[in-house]
């Protein structure tokens, strides 16, 4: 499935990312800690 939309909850030291679809179906809903966001996001697809 193919992420087009991605929300961000800033927090101090864990962030929750929530990403959905074109249908708006949830595709991801994760907590991050501060030093995995960068990467999490260099790998999501353009």
């Amino acid at each position: 499935m193919k992420i087009t939309t991605v929300g961000i909850d800033l927090a101090k030291n864990v962030f929750q990312i929530h990403g959905v679809n074109d249908k708006g179906n949830k595709i991801v809903n994760k907590p991050l800690k501060r030093h995995q966001v960068l990467t999490y996001f260099i790998q999501l697809p353009p």
